[in-house]
């Protein structure tokens, strides 16, 4: 319902289920006594008169009197948007500005978990976005797929971009460097992997189950951004050279270069001895 999905969003601006309820039954009544604000938002009436001294405080509720009875009107939303979203980016500058204050001479890197798709989305969206020189991206088509208009606007900007995708891409973003046996690593790792590497100083690493669980990491430290930049840029030489002579390699160590993979032994098939 769109009144419980406005209310779960002022709760994410600090304002309580009671509040938030209250002030959504005032918008649909335009005025109200207490007892029509209890009786529509659904809050006991014992609360009621303290719920309306918080949003009186807050400026969202306005005590007036209609024909000798007491009641309230609540601030259009027009002008509580307005409001808030001045106060949010008053805050966001003035930590800009205070945050740095804080940094220590010598950063300590982390590495941090990601534990679901709109996380790992929303990290490597914002990889993309602060890019400003180069982006290695490692992807199946399901994630190039919303990553597409960011990448767009970064190859726009000047941002060079090379791309390892798993099976034949449905759209051409960068240089794409097409991996021709998906399904076997597919089947090996048990989903999807995606890999980022952001100016070579940011990187995310995932792998996306069939389950839609996800797993995976981002972080500026060097040794990890190190990690998965030669992951992806090994991937590229090879592709390099599995376009230019896959008959040989495929004669040499078999369907999907099944011996080549073979970290374990160093062999070829009969005919190639």
């Amino acid at each position: 319902m769109v009144v419980n999905s406005i209310i779960k969003h002022l709760l994410s601006l600090g304002i309580s289920d009671y509040e938030a309820r209250a002030y959504v039954a005032a918008l649909s009544l335009s005025m109200a006594t207490p007892y029509e604000l209890a009786r529509e938002s659904g809050i006991p009436s014992s609360k009621i008169y303290e719920v309306i001294s918080k949003l009186a405080d807050r400026k969202l509720l306005f005590e007036t009197e209609d024909s000798g009875k007491k009641k309230y009107v609540p601030e259009s939303w027009p002008e509580f948007l307005a409001r808030e979203e001045s106060k949010f980016t008053n805050s966001m500058e003035s930590l800009k500005k205070s945050f740095p204050v804080l940094a220590k001479s010598e950063e300590i890197s982390f590495i941090y978990n990601i534990h679901d798709l709109d996380q790992l989305v929303d990290k490597s969206l914002r990889s993309i976005r602060d890019a400003r020189e180069s982006i290695l991206l490692s992807t199946w088509n399901d994630e190039l797929e919303i990553m597409k208009p960011e990448l767009e606007k970064a190859q726009a900007r000047g941002v060079r971009i090379a791309v390892v995708h798993f099976g034949q891409p449905a759209i051409t973003i960068g240089t794409v460097f097409v991996h021709p046996i998906e399904d076997t690593l597919y089947s090996e790792r048990g989903g999807r992997g995606f890999t980022l590497v952001s100016d070579s100083k940011s990187a995310i690493v995932a792998t996306l189950f069939p389950d839609s669980g996800v797993e995976g990491a981002w972080s500026t430290n060097r040794g990890f951004v190190l990690l998965a930049e030669d992951y992806i840029k090994h991937d590229i030489y090879i592709m390099k050279i599995v376009s230019r002579f896959d008959g040989n390699l495929i004669a040499m160590f078999g369907k999907n270069y099944a011996m080549l993979r073979d970290i374990f032994t160093d062999k070829e098939t009969r005919r190639n001895r």
